[in-house]
């Protein structure tokens, strides 16, 4: 639970679809976090800049910029490559989005997501998935 008077955690929402986008954002915000949130990699790049959330949700299908693009856009950046990311993944087939999950996590270029959440979205997992990786953050070391 966060301390009285301290800032809620901010969640910045990356998906292109608008009801998927305004539904995460409502899940999130009655659990008590602010949300941002981007219909694009490269919008969301920009809100990244703009405020660093403690937690980022990426579809990772897309136009203009994939979620892809940007969470490898986002690893490549020392000063950014902290910021938990939970893949939500619509993705279906044989093993849905565990597939998907063992793709990613088999890959080399860039580290793995901190989290999967496949659609149609639990709410409940979501939230517990933020509090955890909110949670599992270390604080930046103090300077000497």
């Amino acid at each position: 639970m966060a301390a009285p008077n301290s800032p809620a955690k901010k969640i910045l929402v990356v998906e292109d679809e608008a009801d998927v986008r305004v539904y995460l954002s409502r899940v999130l915000e009655e659990n008590g976090f602010r949300v941002g949130s981007a219909a694009d990699g490269a919008a969301a790049l920009r809100e990244v800049e703009k405020e660093r959330p403690d937690v980022i949700t990426l579809d990772l299908s897309m136009p203009e910029t994939s979620g892809v693009r940007f969470y490898r856009n986002l690893k490549e950046r020392p000063e950014l490559r902290d910021i938990p990311v939970i893949f939500v993944t619509g993705i279906t087939g044989p093993g849905g989005s565990k597939d998907t999950e063992r793709f990613y996590n088999a890959q080399r270029q860039v580290p793995p997501p901190d989290a999967f959440i496949g659609k149609p979205i639990d709410p409940e997992e979501l939230v517990a998935t933020v509090k955890k990786l909110i949670g599992e953050r270390k604080p930046a070391a103090a300077s000497a």
